[in-house]
């Protein structure tokens, strides 16, 4: 198995890139008055998920690494917890609720098993 040796192959970096741009799309219809609120929030913590992998993956030490990692998980939680929030206040629709809520969970799943790895 070749080493990667750039964040930008690994998948879950992919993932997080790719939630990004669902969020941004997500939350561009968002009220007006939300826009240092809920949206800025979101788009952060967004932002937050492959921003930490790649940091992470720059670091020389494993312990550094899994730190980024959980760092990571917990940006995907508060994300989720925004969405829901968004949910609630009928920002958005279960559709789009369920789709990014699955993206979420695979990623986090795909996470953890890259931190089982790494132990």
């Amino acid at each position: 198995m070749e080493k990667i040796k750039n964040f930008k192959e690994l998948r879950i970096w992919q993932k997080g890139i790719e939630i990004v741009k669902d969020v941004y799309s997500m939350t561009k219809d968002f009220p007006k008055e939300e826009l240092y609120g809920l949206t800025s929030q979101m788009r952060r913590s967004a932002i937050s998920i492959p921003s930490n992998i790649a940091e992470g993956f720059k670091r020389f030490h494993d312990k550094e690494y899994k730190q980024f990692l959980h760092i990571t998980l917990g940006s995907a939680a508060e994300l989720e917890t925004q969405i829901i929030i968004s949910k609630e206040l009928n920002f958005i629709d279960q559709e789009k609720l369920d789709n990014i809520l699955e993206k979420l969970d695979h990623l986090a799943k795909m996470i953890s098993s890259l931190l089982n790895k790494i132990q």
